[in-house]
């Protein structure tokens, strides 16, 4: 007995042996390749990365003009700088007496180092930039509508830390251009006291020093601020900006998917003859119905007509965004390398020292007034935005592009306003200079209140309420407003990339610059 039972559990034994690579797959894979409607449904519900999507996707939101795509190009930027980041950690020292040295190493000793370098900070860049146009995108298509308003928050979450995450990493190579990068953004965090010295309190109530105590860790940059900004930038930021999206993307399903138009499915017209049925297998079992309520929730009074599988319709959609985002950030380490100048002095200041790109704007209204331009109007910014959502309960234009009273015309409109404004206001600011140049002594709290960019401020809002009041239409004044909001971001940072120079004086061109 006891030979036969060896002889057959070892017999078992090599059955199951061979037979595990197949047990392994089902154990992965428990519903089978996805070829039919329910197979497709459990493959969404079964995959902790596809289970966010919804089970099907409307023919809508497959469309490209729909997103662009921008939600997904930044998701997939995300995901390069964290895989890149991951590699560059394992030769990195964040200390100052070994930082500099160890990203040389990386630049020019480590094998593909450069590379790698090269697309997590293109990378980064990419998915700043994609972030700011899905914004954008969200705003123009009015896709902040209830019941979207907490997702849109959610976003504005989601842009700041994304900023976060870029400066931060800003000051990791601990070089002349990232020491004085970060100078300049501990100065803007600064900037109230600004107002608390004009008013006397600051002795009593210094929220600016406290600012840029928590920022640095001490009053300059040094030791303790690469350590805190290498933790933020590796391990605070990235898990928070993970929590984010996970919300985020859960809440676009919950909120019945992406917004699109009441009359969607007439514009669609009929499915091709090849899309999937919306309806393939008979249920299994029967269900009796004890009464039928109009509900709240946003899949009411929509049926799942003209939706197609996500599977594999958006996961491939998705993965054609993924590989054009790798391929730009690819082609664009390439082309070219990630600056790297000398070592960090504290002694020896950049001239012109320059904030990271997408905080040059405000270092252009920071040259005006420290308070207003670091603090003030982005504040008026960022509460603007949150507000809208529950400012604008307009029904009209949900889902089209520049959708509301005026559209697309007043679109352009604004942007003639927004760009006349703010080029009208920094040639005189830049020509015949503001106050502080007209009359020395004038008080500080004056200066602080009255400033290029404060009237810049007070001419879109100007416009706004005309918009408002024209169309009679709130959202017709956030279009105009944002919009011109947006040309005013975009000129000022034109202006305080390619036309400062030394002492922030405006040059047209670098060979204008003065030589010692």
């Amino acid at each position: 007995m006891s030979s036969t039972t060896s002889k057959s559990a070892l017999g078992e034994f090599l059955g199951n042996l061979v037979r595990a690579p197949r047990a392994i797959y089902r154990a992965a894979f428990r519903t089978g390749a996805p070829t039919t409607d329910r197979s497709r449904s459990d493959f969404v519900f079964g995959n902790v990365f596809l289970h966010l999507h919804p089970v099907r996707t409307h023919r809508w939101s497959l469309r490209w003009t729909t997103t662009l795509g921008l939600g997904i190009a930044a998701t997939a930027a995300f995901l390069l700088t964290l895989v890149t980041g991951v590699l560059l950690m394992f030769y990195y020292k964040p200390f100052p007496e070994a930082a500099y040295e160890s990203i040389k190493d990386i630049h020019f000793v480590v094998p593909t180092g450069r590379f790698i370098r090269n697309i997590h900070r293109w990378a980064a860049n990419v998915m700043v930039v994609a972030v700011l146009a899905h914004m954008v995108r969200v705003f123009f298509t009015a896709s902040y509508r209830a019941p979207r308003e907490f997702n849109w928050l959610i976003g504005m979450g989601l842009l700041v830390v994304t900023l976060g995450l870029s400066f931060t990493g800003y000051l990791l190579p601990w070089d002349q251009l990232a020491y004085w990068a970060t100078t300049i953004g501990a100065n803007i965090a600064q900037s109230p006291r600004e107002l608390t010295d004009s008013l006397g309190i600051t002795e009593q109530f210094d929220p600016g020093g406290l600012q840029k105590q928590l920022l640095l860790g001490s009053d300059t940059v040094g030791a303790e601020s690469l350590i805190r900004f290498y933790l933020l930038h590796v391990m605070i930021l990235p898990l928070a900006l993970a929590a984010l999206m996970a919300v985020h993307f859960w809440r676009i399903r919950k909120d019945g998917g992406l917004n699109r138009p009441e009359d969607a499915d007439a514009r669609l017209g009929p499915a091709p003859d090849a899309t999937y049925p919306v309806f393939t297998e008979a249920p299994k079992k029967t269900y009796h119905l004890a009464a039928i309520v109009q509900g709240r929730t946003p899949a009411v009074r929509r049926g799942p007509e003209n939706t197609v599988p996500s599977m594999p319709h958006l996961f491939y959609a998705e993965l054609g965004v993924l590989m054009v985002t790798v391929l730009i950030c690819v082609g664009l380490s390439l082309l070219a390398n990630a600056p790297l100048k000398e070592l960090a002095n504290p002694s020896v200041p950049e001239n012109p020292a320059k904030a990271p790109w997408y905080f040059l704007g405000l270092q252009e209204l920071v040259s005006f007034s420290a308070f207003m331009g670091g603090v003030g109007i982005p504040a008026i910014v960022v509460v603007g935005l949150g507000l809208i959502p529950f400012l604008d309960r307009e029904g009209a234009g949900s889902g089209d592009w520049f959708g509301g009273p005026g559209g697309a015309r007043l679109v352009v409109w604004s942007a003639i306003v927004g760009l006349a404004a703010v080029l009208a206001v920094e040639a005189f600011a830049i020509q015949f200079g503001w106050i502080r140049q007209w009359f020395p002594h004038a008080p500080q709290l004056l200066i602080t209140l009255v400033n290029p960019g404060t009237v810049l401020t007070a001419m879109y809002a100007a416009y706004s309420i005309w918009l408002v009041k024209w169309h009679n239409s709130t959202r017709a004044g956030a279009l105009g407003l944002f919009t011109c909001f947006l040309c005013g971001f975009v000129v000022l940072t034109i202006i305080g990339t390619h036309f400062r120079g030394p002492n922030w004086e405006f040059y047209w061109s670098p060979a204008q610059w003065p030589t010692h």
